[in-house]
C-alpha cells in the first residue's frame, strides 16, 4: 500500500500508483481489472481481490468511499461532452473526486490537452466498438501484418500525445506480445492474450450474467453463472406477482393477518355513532 496525495489534494492510500502500473512492465506480474457497475459489484470486487477498477463518472465519489485503496480510473462515453472545455472540465473534476486515470475516445489533441495538465490518460486501441462502423462491424485486429503494423504506429502516437494507459481489445495476442515492450504505455488487455500489463474483463461477462439468447464475444468466458440465477429469480418474481393478481382478483387478499381492526367494542360504538350522524342529517 503506497502512501499519497490524491488528485484532489488529500492524503490516501492506494493499492498501485501510475508509477507502480508503469513500473509493471518487463516485471512479470499481472493484474486483474474489471468495471462494477454499482455498490453491490464495487464491493464484491473489492472482496475478491481484483486489482483495478474501471467505473462510470456518476460512480467516482461512492466507489471511493467503498473502495478507499484501490486504483480506479473513470473517463466519459465519446459523445458525452462536445468541447475540448467540457472534456478538460469534466476530467478535472472527476479527478478531484478520487479518480486515478482518465478514459476518453477523442482526438489525440484531447488527448495531449489533457496529458499536459497532469492528468494519466486512459485511452482505447484496436476493437473500438464505437467505431465498428469503420471497420466493417465487430472484428479482430492486427491478424495481418500490416493491420498490425497499423496498431503499433497508433499506440506510439498515443504515447507520443502523453497517453498513460490503454485498452487493448480484440488484437491478436502475438501483436501484443511484440509491441507491449516497446511502449511505455500500459496496456489492459481485453481479448488480446496474456500479453498485456493488467487483463481487464467485464463484471457481467465473469459472472456469466448474459441471458440464453446472447452470443457473448469469445473473450468473454464465464467463470459463474448468475444468469441461471437471473432466471431463477424472474421465474419467481413472475410466479409471485401472478399469485398476487390472482388471490387480488378473487377478493382473498389482503388476508387477516395483513388487515387492521379496531379494539374490542369500538367497531359497535362506532356504528351507532354513525347511524346517529345520519339520523340527524
Amino acid at each position: 500500500m503506497k502512501r499519497i496525495y490524491d488528485f484532489g489534494r488529500r492524503p490516501a492510500n492506494r493499492n498501485y500508483t501510475v508509477a507502480d502500473l508503469q513500473a509493471l512492465k518487463g516485471s512479470g506480474e499481472r493484474l486483474s481489472m474489471s468495471n462494477p457497475k454499482d455498490a453491490t459489484e464495487i464491493r464484491a470486487c473489492v472482496e475478491a481481490g481484483i486489482d483495478l477498477f474501471v467505473i462510470w463518472d456518476n460512480q467516482v465519489e461512492e466507489a471511493r468511499r467503498i473502495a478507499p485503496t484501490h486504483f480506479m480510473g473513470t473517463g466519459m462515453t465519446w459523445a458525452q461532452y462536445a468541447t475540448a472545455d467540457e472534456i478538460l472540465a469534466n476530467a478535472l473534476d472527476r479527478m478531484e473526486k478520487g479518480a486515478d486515470m482518465y478514459y476518453t475516445l477523442r482526438s489525440y489533441d484531447i488527448l495531449e490537452m489533457l496529458a499536459k495538465e497532469g492528468i494519466p490518460v486512459h485511452s482505447h486501441i484496436g476493437l473500438i466498438p464505437t467505431f465498428s462502423h469503420w471497420c466493417g462491424g465487430l472484428r479482430a485486429w492486427g491478424r495481418t501484418a500490416d493491420e498490425a503494423m497499423e496498431v503499433y504506429r497508433t499506440l506510439k502516437r498515443m504515447e507520443d500525445a502523453g497517453v498513460f494507459a490503454v485498452e487493448v481489445e480484440c488484437i491478436a495476442e502475438e501483436v501484443l506480445q511484440a509491441v507491449n515492450d516497446r511502449t511505455s504505455i500500459v496496456t489492459f488487455s481485453l481479448g488480446s492474450g496474456n500479453a498485456g500489463d493488467a487483463v481487464f474483463l467485464f463484471v457481467a461477462d465473469i459472472c456469466g450474467e448474459d441471458s440464453e439468447e446472447d452470443t457473448p464475444p469469445r473473450h468473454a468466458h464465464a467463470f459463474g453463472d448468475l444468469g441461471r440465477l437471473h432466471r431463477q429469480m424472474h421465474e419467481e418474481r413472475v410466479a409471485a406477482l401472478k399469485a398476487f393478481h390472482t388471490e387480488v382478483t378473487g377478493k382473498r387478499f389482503p388476508y387477516p393477518e395483513q388487515c387492521i381492526t379496531m379494539r374490542p367494542n369500538e367497531q359497535e360504538k362506532f356504528l351507532e355513532a354513525l347511524d346517529r350522524e345520519q339520523v340527524a342529517i
